[in-house]
């Protein structure tokens, strides 16, 4: 089968198109065929070698997968060939840019028949860290207000219409870019970060402050006193600690995204229902593979992508 591999960390020039040994699915595993795979940052953090995260080289990359049973390893039951699925696959095992991928059956969850089954690639780890981030970590209830900065990235569109659905009242933080997409998405106001300080911006204090944007420690310090006393702060930037304030009962915490099939099939639901929407996101065949890495570590990169087998 074609993969997409690396033998080394570095540019992503490492990455190569090769052609592989079909994997075999162990007891418990399911063999899929791929529609598509899902491109993430930290996807070129992990090329990169920057992420702690240990994978075993050369390495396939790709987490995010969609696609239909091929081939079922022992003890799988609930799965039949053929059968449309998504999954979050294991960080640290090989990923899905190939025309093959294995993952454990526990993490698969029927795919959302109302999109292309290559666009539902773009859901899993995203989806996942929206739902964690802001009922896992935030404990999120209706009536409560939240404030999310960084509204406008792929996150920040389901932590939108995730957090409404919820009851909430939600402040977004946008750019002129993406200010219609986080309005459509359902935020009740949305402050534009080029131009408006958020300190000015809130007059009253959020029980959730959701930072999704990779913004100063010292401007993320500041943002605490926009939390009520006991309300909690939550970040994704894994990268540095969120700020806390001990004396008023504001806690924080990181999200470290997980795999978790119940709730990963509730957002497929929820794209079903109409109730969550999946941005659109750009395919890519294996040849396009390294130019979004290459785009992802200059910080170009627009939306979500999803990387096909070929030109599907």
């Amino acid at each position: 089968m074609k993969a997409v591999r690396f033998h080394e960390f570095g540019a992503p020039s490492v990455l190569t198109i090769e052609d592989v040994e079909r994997p075999v699915p162990g007891a418990g595993e399911v063999r899929i065929r791929v529609a598509a795979s899902g491109f993430n940052p930290a996807d070129n953090g992990i090329r990169a070698g920057s992420l702690p995260i240990p994978v075993t080289l050369p390495h396939i990359p790709g987490y995010d997968v969609a696609g239909t049973v091929d081939a079922l390893g022992d003890g799988v039951t609930g799965f039949a060939a053929g059968d449309a699925v998504i999954a979050f696959l294991p960080m640290t095992a090989e990923g899905a840019a190939a025309e093959f991928a294995i993952a454990p059956a526990e993490a698969l969850v029927a795919a959302p028949t109302s999109i292309p089954l290559a666009d539902a690639a773009a859901l899993p780890s995203v989806g996942l860290t929206a739902w964690q981030a802001l009922f896992d970590e935030g404990n999120l209830r209706s009536g409560q207000r939240i404030l999310i900065v960084g509204a406008g990235g792929t996150v920040g569109g389901y932590a939108v219409e995730l957090a409404k659905k919820a009851g909430a009242y939600v402040i977004a933080t946008a750019s002129p870019r993406s200010r219609a997409t986080v309005t459509a998405a359902g935020a009740d106001e949305v402050v534009d970060h080029t131009t408006t300080p958020l300190l000015d911006a809130v007059t009253e204090q959020v029980d959730v402050l959701l930072n999704l944007a990779p913004i100063e420690p010292a401007a993320f310090e500041a943002l605490v006193a926009l939390v009520r006393d006991g309300g909690i702060v939550v970040s994704t930037t894994a990268w540095m600690p969120a700020p806390s304030d001990e004396a008023r009962g504001v806690r924080s915490t990181v999200v470290f995204v997980r795999s978790d099939a119940e709730q990963l099939a509730e957002l497929a639901s929820l794209v079903d229902s109409g109730d969550l929407h999946l941005p659109a996101a750009r395919r890519v065949p294996f040849g396009e593979l390294a130019a979004v890495h290459e785009q992802s570590a200059a910080g170009t990169l627009r939306g979500k992508v999803v990387v096909v087998p070929d030109a599907q």
